[in-house]
Formats: structure tokens, sequence, C-alpha cells
């Protein structure tokens, strides 16, 4: 069967995603968080995280999160059983420049239309981890399938975000839902097509209201 795209990654309540593991991973923009996730990891998100893992998959990466992989996981021990699945597996990178490095199985993809000829092929899904660059290119293409959240208790303020200005709305599907004990809010979601919208207005608005949505316009 044809490749499927999930994504999953973890944020903030306020949506930043930006180097949960530790503060060396990514202070890019000044980010002085780094690491916000470690205090908060638990069994049950431990759990989600093996489910992720838990089919026959290939990475797919952006150039920055590739370059953190690669100067981590080729220098794990070898009895670590993540650290060998990622070095066997493929790890195919979007990026308009050549890879740095020679981490084993790394393959560049040079545009969505590549990407879109990969999804296509037969083969294990393709798992995005970090890459924050990735969400908005691959929603607006129509390329990603899945997206699981996990939310933990924090609001960090400024950084790095998966959907930001100039994501296309879209509508999404409730897969499943859990909490850690930790409270990290673990949410599934399936792509479901355009946002639809609905109304809560009164059928005949008061003068109040009327008088109000003037204002609005005249504010611009």
């Amino acid at each position: 069967m044809p490749r499927k795209i999930v994504g999953g990654f973890f944020q903030s309540v306020d949506g930043v995603m930006q180097a949960p593991g530790g503060p060396e991973e990514d202070p890019t923009g000044g980010f002085e968080h780094g690491g916000w996730l470690a205090t908060m990891f638990d069994e049950g998100l431990g759990n989600q995280i093996d489910s992720l893992f838990s089919q026959p998959y290939d990475l797919l990466l952006g150039r920055r999160t590739y370059e953190i992989f690669a100067a981590h996981w080729p220098y794990q021990p070898t009895d670590d059983p993540l650290a060998a699945t990622f070095n066997r597996i493929g790890k195919y990178v979007l990026s308009r420049a050549e890879l740095r490095g020679d981490w084993q199985n790394s393959h560049r993809v040079a545009d969505l239309a590549a990407l879109a000829a990969l999804k296509r092929e037969e083969g294990p899904n393709l798992v995005i981890q970090g890459s924050s660059t990735l969400y908005s290119q691959l929603v607006a293409e129509g390329l990603i399938d899945r997206i699981i959240t996990m939310t933990a208790p924090v609001v960090l303020g400024r950084g790095k975000r998966a959907f930001g200005d100039g994501t296309p709305p879209r509508r999404l599907t409730l897969v499943e839902q859990r909490v850690s004990a930790s409270g990290v809010v673990m949410t599934t979601y399936d792509l479901a097509g355009e946002v639809e919208t609905g109304s809560f207005a009164m059928v005949e608005p008061s003068e109040a209201e009327i008088a109000r949505r003037e204002r609005l316009k005249q504010e611009g």
C-alpha cells in the first residue's frame, strides 16, 4: 500500500514545540527554555511514543531536526532499541541543500513534488519527528494524514510552532485522546478536509450588536 505521513510532536499549551529535550537542542531565536518537557516525561507519555513507533516506519525530517538526530543517534549504545531502529531505517529529509554527514540510509528529498512521489510508493509510513517547518507545507499540499500532539501543561510564550501564520485552515477528526499522570494531553487526529462554519448569532441582531459590527468595520 502507498505510504501515509504521520506527524507526532511535543508542544506547550500555546503551541511552542521548540527544543523540548534540552537546552542545547535548538536555542535559535534566543529560545531560553530548552528542555521544558524533561521534567514531565512519565510512563503514559512513554507509552504514547512507543505506540507511534510500534509499526514499521521510516523517518521524515526537516534539515535542522535531521542534523540534531544525526549528531545524536549514531553515537548511542548499540543496545538502545530506538537508536538501533533509527540508525537502520530510512531517513528522508526535505531540504533544498545537500545533507551534511554520512548517517546511513539518509536521503534528501528536494521538494514537495518529490515527497508526494515518495508517498505514493509502496513502503512503511513516514513518521515526522520535530521538524516544525514541515507541518504547514504538508497541510497545504494535502500530504499529511495523521497528527499526534503531546501537549504539556506549560506556557512558553515564544518559539517555533507547527502551525504558524500561513497555515491553511483544515478540519480535524479526533481519533483518540489520553492524559498522562504529569498532565500531558496526548491527542490523535486525522485530517478531515475544509473548515465548516456556522453561527450562534441571533436571527435578528440587536441595535447594540449592529452598532458593534459597524465599529469593527470602521476600525478595519
